[in-house]
């Protein structure tokens, strides 16, 4: 696969594109001309980085503002 440079904007709607379910997630990838594993790294990273922003109250603005 070659190699670029993705934006976070890009990672995030081919990540979404997945977790819509409206293609099979081996259509995305390659399409998008990424490996198996890019796709499910950046999904991983993704999911947790949800995770974290639940468990540390996104609407509380002082703990999203520290972790920019």
């Amino acid at each position: 696969m070659k190699r670029r440079n993705w934006s976070i904007e890009e990672k995030q709607a081919i990540v979404l594109e997945g977790l819509s379910r409206t293609r099979s997630v081996a259509d995305i990838y390659r399409q998008h001309q990424i490996s198996q594993t890019l796709y499910y790294r950046w999904r991983d990273k993704f999911l947790e980085g949800g995770k974290k922003a639940l468990v540390n109250g996104v609407g509380d603005d002082k703990v999203y503002q520290a972790e920019i």
